[in-house]
């Protein structure tokens, strides 16, 4: 039997593609490793972004993450730099939006996914890893494992997503190392955060406040040897160090004095793309096909937009050229623009603002941004619906 489409992973990204196709007449199977719906990967905060929320309002998810204490609506973003000039902030109001947007746990986006994958019955197998992708022009075949049973997929196409990017060979991988470590956690501040999140650049690296609940998520930026002294240290003193970490910033509004930290963990930052996303029968989506820095938050939505683009694209393909080397193509290309410049927006942000020695170039882009309307626009487009 041939399938349209074998989708492998059901995270967020795989899952979204499922659910764009849910109500299609396309035989489309996905396969996830977790043994049981509701089982998740591991929890962690994750940063929607405008247009996400407006891709997963069509996929009827939304009203479910739209529950009170579910997700944290981000109304403003305060950007500035420790101890020098440059300063922007980008508020929703002035781009007629509710939030610009929304910070949502792990745990209870896949548990909105999962469910509205089971009420339209998606053909979802769960406790199944993919362990080798074959390719040929005319199909490709998934060879998997369910416990101790072997099973073959055969499909007109294989989309790789939330990770397995490592199943399809030749697609040229790229990793850049940034040499840091992301220090996150949950602190709890004495003055309510009222929605706003702080990105403070710092000679050491950038520090991020997201806020979620009535804590904020943060993101710190160091070298892997002083993580591992942060990791360690008792939480008075781990809290007095961000608040120097921070610093003042002449204005107020960076906020300072935190009660409390919780959930301290650590991983590595590196920049980890593939220079094709198609190869025969095969296509790579989220972070099977780029893997960001989390600075502007853009990893995931960016995923998320390579799903529904997919999705758009088989919908209007005839299902004898599904998988074909021309839609693959028509495919790639429409993705193409968006995809490289979200990968660049991300990597030149930490070039410009994130890793400059000097403080000076960063605060007069900061300012540059700030006072020049076409520029700040554009800026706020791209986190809010990508290039």
């Amino acid at each position: 039997m041939l399938r349209d489409l074998v989708v492998v992973g059901a995270g967020p990204v795989g899952a979204t593609l499922a659910l764009a196709l849910a109500e299609s007449d396309l035989d489309v199977v996905t396969l996830d490793a977790r043994s049981t719906q509701g089982a998740t990967r591991g929890d962690r905060s994750l940063a929607l972004s405008h247009g996400a929320r407006l891709t997963f309002e069509r996929l009827g998810v939304w009203s479910a993450l739209a529950a009170p204490g579910t997700v944290t609506p981000i109304r403003a973003v305060d950007v500035s730099q420790r101890g020098a000039f440059g300063h922007v902030r980008l508020d929703a109001v002035e781009h007629g939006l509710p939030a610009l947007g929304y910070i949502v746990r792990y745990s209870a986006l896949q548990a909105a996914l999962d469910a509205e994958l089971k009420r339209r019955g998606a053909a979802l197998s769960y406790d199944c890893t993919a362990t080798r992708v074959f390719a040929t022009p005319a199909y490709a075949t998934i060879d998997a494992r369910r416990d101790t049973d072997a099973i073959e997929i055969s499909a007109r196409l294989v989309a790789l997503a939330d990770g397995g990017g490592e199943l399809l060979a030749g697609a040229n991988r790229r990793t850049h190392d940034y040499e840091q470590v992301a220090v996150i956690g949950k602190v709890s501040p004495r003055e309510p955060h009222g929605g706003v999140a702080f990105e403070r650049f710092t000679p050491q690296g950038p520090v991020a406040l997201l806020p979620e609940g009535d804590r904020y998520g943060l993101v710190w930026t160091t070298t892997p040897a002083q993580a591992q002294r942060l990791l360690g240290l008792p939480d008075s003193e781990f809290l007095a160090e961000l608040d120097r970490r921070i610093g003042s910033d002449g204005h107020g509004s960076i906020p300072g004095g935190f009660t409390s930290i919780a959930e301290r963990k650590s991983f590595p930052l590196r920049l980890e793309y593939a220079m094709r996303v198609t190869k025969d029968r095969c296509v790579l989506l989220g972070n099977a096909a780029q893997a960001l820095h989390p600075v502007a938050g853009q990893g995931l939505n960016l995923g998320l937009r390579d799903a529904y683009e997919l999705a758009q694209e088989l919908l209007s393909t005839p299902r004898d050229a599904i998988g074909s080397r021309d839609a693959l193509a028509a495919y790639a290309r429409r993705r193409r623009f968006d995809r490289l410049s979200g990968i660049a927006f991300t990597h030149g942000l930490l070039s410009v603002f994130g890793n400059a020695p000097l403080s000076w170039p960063r605060g007069l882009a900061l300012t540059m941004l700030d006072c020049i309307p076409p520029v700040k626009r554009a800026f706020a487009r791209t986190m809010l619906f990508g290039v």
